[in-house]
Parts: structure tokens; sequence; C-alpha cells
């Protein structure tokens, strides 16, 4: 038997003859590894502290890399980040409600589906994980974790220009009024809100998806961007009308049904008649009657003081202008805003005027209901509401040809087909189906009579140009007011006759 036939002693040394040609039996190699084959090798996830995802999304909002590498976050730091940047803007939000405010959980957590959208925007866009491993570039951020936390903090500094922009307007520290500041409010506005989503699109890009996911994204991240805007406008916080009621108020006046009180109400109006002036000829005048039926809100005593003093001041109306209004302490020195103390007060006025040139600007003030009719309260006096249907009779039978008409109510726009002529200009606060704003406890003057007797009739002698530049004031402020049931909506309605006449009532007034 030879050497290699002999069993081997693994104990011994094995001498090999040289003429043994029977081969050895290999361990079988181990399998070769991906990266062995001409692929990356795949690098675990960095864990970095929270603060560098801050730090990095801040930069990204800047266009700059956000310097993560191929880090990754943990679910608890996505979870922190999200929370931080949601707390950081809501704290921001609290301070646009002046005073006690409650926290609107609707009205925050309704757009957060928009959210899941984009998130799956860019979960489209981004390229899957396991490609994004095998990619050696350093500059390619890796995972929807990664891009989620990272464009939380990148679009944050956007969002808190947008509401310190909104915050200044309603605080009153830059200026809303006239076309040239509304064109810069609204340019900036856009500008902000490009220079979130540009930030955004730029990071998606860093993760090296495919080009024309990232269009995609891009395209379903502006339009509900866009739809946010114009569908979701309430705010987290409002304010808390509870808090306002709840507090210590002195008792409101009441009206006392004396024979006092009776007297001096039949004696104002021979004192009306007296000193209200006659039209000096020539000249298109214009005679004011200011009519705000109901006593219990403060908010439509001072506004029917303001307006008439803007008829007096602005329109040449000293002496013609008659306020009918219901209040404890006007009790002796007005006369009552009642139905039949407007038919009076029409018909003194169409004695006075010349019905034929002359103008007369009805402003009426109060709240309003869905079948149209002015709310009317003066207890423990009676008062019966008006309708529009009675007031085109009232001024029919007076004969009075030129009139502008506002009213400041809800679902004041049921007014305007009852009363547009060819010679009225009727403009109301709110459509037929629409709540108008600001007649509570807590209103100065209502958003209505604010915006366009208050400041745009205080720059022009035009109404339609007074109305329509209170148009988009108004909008903001409801908006920033947090009105829930949707924009008010202000109408109006030109009667071709009486354009004519504005237009050289316009011109008289202007050269004054």
């Amino acid at each position: 038997m030879s050497k290699s036939q002999h069993p081997v002693d693994w104990d011994d040394t094995v001498a090999i003859d040289d003429e043994d040609t029977t081969p050895l039996a290999l361990e079988p190699a181990p399998a070769s590894p991906v990266w062995a084959l001409g692929e990356a090798k795949p690098v675990p996830p960095e864990r970095l502290p929270w603060w560098r995802w801050v730090l990095g999304g801040w930069r990204a909002a800047f266009f700059m890399s956000p310097e993560v590498g191929h880090a990754q976050p943990s679910p608890w730091q996505v979870l922190l980040l999200t929370l931080l940047s949601a707390g950081l803007q809501l704290a921001f939000a609290r301070l646009e409600v002046l005073g006690p405010a409650i926290f609107d959980w609707r009205a925050w957590l309704v757009p957060w589906w928009m959210t899941l959208l984009v998130l799956w925007a860019a979960w489209f866009a981004l390229p899957p994980l396991r490609e994004a491993e095998q990619d050696p570039d350093p500059w390619h951020l890796r995972g929807l974790g990664s891009w989620f936390a990272l464009s939380t903090w990148a679009t944050l500094p956007a969002q808190l220009a947008l509401q310190g922009l909104a915050l200044s307007v309603l605080r009153e520290w830059l200026s809303f009024e006239g076309p040239r500041s509304q064109q810069l409010y609204w340019g900036a506005f856009l500008v902000m809100l490009l220079w979130a989503l540009l930030a955004v699109v730029r990071l998606t890009a860093r993760f090296a998806g495919p080009r024309w996911r990232l269009v995609v994204f891009s395209l379903v991240l502006g339009g509900l961007s866009g739809l946010a805007v114009w569908q979701f406008p309430d705010r987290p916080w409002a304010p808390d009308e509870s808090a306002a009621l709840a507090a210590d108020a002195p008792e409101p006046p009441r009206l006392r049904l004396s024979q006092a009180t009776f007297e001096a109400q039949q004696a104002l109006w021979p004192a009306l008649e007296r000193e209200l002036l006659p039209q000096r000829e020539g000249l298109i005048e214009v005679y004011g009657l200011v009519f705000a039926p109901y006593a219990e809100e403060e908010v439509f005593r001072r506004e029917s003081h303001m307006v008439g003093e803007v008829l007096r001041q602005r329109f040449d109306a000293e002496g013609r202008v008659l306020t009918l209004l219901n209040h404890p302490d006007t009790a002796t020195s007005l006369p009552w805003a009642t139905p039949q103390n407007l038919r009076r007060a029409i018909g003194l006025l169409a004695q006075k005027m010349d019905r034929e040139h002359d103008v007369l600007v009805l402003y009426l003030s109060s709240h309003g209901a869905q079948d149209f009719k002015l709310a009317a309260s003066h207890w423990p006096l009676e008062v019966d509401p008006i309708d529009p249907q009675g007031l085109r009779a009232l001024l029919d039978e007076a004969g009075i040809q030129n009139r502008v008409i506002a009213i400041s109510a809800c679902y004041s726009g049921g007014w305007v087909e009852p009363l547009a002529s060819d010679s009225s200009l009727v403009m109301t606060a709110a459509d037929a189906t629409q709540t108008s704003y600001g007649c509570g406890s807590a209103s100065e003057l209502t958003f209505f009579g604010r915006a366009v007797f208050d400041e745009q009739l205080r720059q022009t002698h035009s109404f339609t140009q007074a109305f329509a530049k209170a148009l988009p004031v108004i909008a903001l402020r409801e908006k920033q007011a947090q009105k829930s049931d949707g924009p008010s909506n202000p109408q109006i309605s030109t009667g071709a006759r009486l354009r004519p006449v504005l237009a050289e009532l316009e011109q008289r007034l202007d050269k004054r």
C-alpha cells in the first residue's frame, strides 16, 4: 500500500509525495458579498441629535445643503420635530387674537389630510431606499423619514413670515388701505409662499429621484398649497366670546318709559323740522337719513354717529342729516327708530330737498334675518321690524328719485332687488345667504361700515369706488377674525340714471 493510501493521522505531520496527484478536498468558499461584485457597500444609517435636523431644515430653507449626510432620524425624532414645528406655529398664531382665545381643534386638524397627500407625493418622487443605500454620492439624501424631518423645518421660516405679515395688518402695524398697500401685501404673500414651495422642491431634488417624478411632486405640492390658501382660511385660535360675556361689566342702560320721555320725543320733531336746511338752488345736495333700530348693541349707536359725521363733513350735508336711533341714552335727544318715525323722516326730507335732483343717502344698521327683515328692539317699547318692500313703498310715496341706500346687516343682499331702480344705488354688507361681521358686543364698528364709510369715504366722494376698495379689506378682516361660515360677499347695484348725478356731485365736492 502506498503512502497515499494510508489513512491520515491528523496528529502526525503529513508528507506529500510529489507523485501523488490525488486532489485535495477544499472547503467551499464563502459567497461573495454584493460590494465584491462592483456594487457599493451599504452604509448603515447614522443617528444624529435632533437639533442637527432642525439646523439642517433651516439650511434647506435657504437653499443650502442640510449637511446631515446619509443619516436617518428615528421615529421618535420625527415625532419630536413635528410637534416642535407645530407648537411654534400655534404660539405665533395665538398672537393674532387680542384678548381671551379658544383653540379650534377642527380648524387645526382639517388641513392635515393635505400633509398625508404631500407625504405620498414625496414617497413617489424619492428613490426606493434599497437603491438610495447603494448610491455612493455623499450629497444625496436618503429616506422618507429624513425628507419629512427636514421639510418640516425647511418651510417653517416662510410660514412664520406669512403669519407675521398677517399679524402686522391685523394689529395695524402695516397699512392695508388703498390699492398700493394691498398690492404690496399680496405681492409679499406670494413671494413667501413661493419661497416655501421652492425650498421643499429643492430639498426633494437632493434625494436624487427621477426628474419626471420630481416634476409630478412639484405640481402636487403647488396645487395643494393653492387649495389650502383658498379653501382653509380658518385659524386655529378664535376669540373667546364667552370670556368677554362673563367679565364683570356694568348693567347696560334700559329705556324708562316715563311721561317726560314721551313728551321729549314729541318735542323733537318740530325742532328737527325747523333745523333741517332747505335745498340750495343750482346745487346737487346730499340729504342723509341714518336708521338704527336695535337698541341692544352699542355698535349700532357708534356706527350711526360715524355715518352722520361722514355725511356732514365729506358730503357737505351739515344741517341736512337726520338720525333715528333706538338707545336708552338718546331717548330724549334723538327720535326713536320705528317704522312710523321712518315714514315721518322720509316725508320731512322730501319737503326740504329737490326730490328730482338732490340725493338721499339712507344708511340702515342692525341685525338681519333670513327673511330679510331688519331686527328692531327697544324694550319695553314694542318696535316692528322693517323690510325692503316697505322701505321701497315709503320712498316711492315720498317721490324721492335719487337714492343711495346702504344696509349693514346679515343677509342684506336680499334688499338689493326690491330696492334697485334706474335712479338708485344699493349696497349691502352681505349677500342674501351670508352673514355679515362686526355687529357683536365687542365690536367698535361693523366691518362693512368701518371699511366703506369710516375709511374709504373719508378719502373719496365716489360711493362705487369706496365700495370696490373696501371689498378686499373686508375679506381680509373676516379671514383674520376666523369668520367660520364663509365670506359675507357684499353686493352693489347702481342704476344708469343715477351715475351722471353722482358724477356731478363728486366733481362739486372734489372742488371744495
